[in-house]
């Protein structure tokens, strides 16, 4: 059984991202003081797709925009962490860069997804998105 969920573009980069970030955490050494740090970028870098899905198994084309919004702020959560991680050295420059960018690739899909429904709010059907 497949999922209209997974046939979203921007699902599948968010769940890619989610890996790709995970990847990179499981590589960093830092005192156990620092650990909760490290699951709170695990949580907002998954928390993503998971509201991306969560929201296309909602009944309204009104409560998914909602969770997209909710997924942007997981997104831009996740790039604080990565900052933060950075500054303090437990990721390096070039990682960095690349997940950046593809939050940044991420943030454009979840964007123009909201605008499509802000335009297209009575005029398209839900399924046929595949942004």
């Amino acid at each position: 059984m497949r999922f209209a969920f997974e046939d979203l573009l921007v699902y599948q980069r968010a769940l890619e991202f989610a890996v790709a970030v995970i990847d990179v955490v499981e590589k960093i050494d830092t005192p156990r003081k620092h650990y909760k740090l490290i699951e709170q970028l695990e949580g907002s870098c998954t928390s993503i797709a998971l509201n991306i899905s969560e929201g296309k198994g909602r009944y309204s084309k009104k409560e998914f925009k909602h969770f997209l919004s909710i997924a942007r702020g997981s997104l831009y959560k996740t790039i604080t962490m990565l900052v933060l991680f950075k500054r303090k050295k437990w990721l390096g420059e070039k990682s960095y860069d690349k997940l950046v960018n593809e939050a940044g690739e991420i943030n454009r899909m979840l964007s123009t997804l909201s605008t499509l429904f802000n335009k297209f709010a009575l005029s398209f059907q839900l399924s046929s998105i595949r942004y």
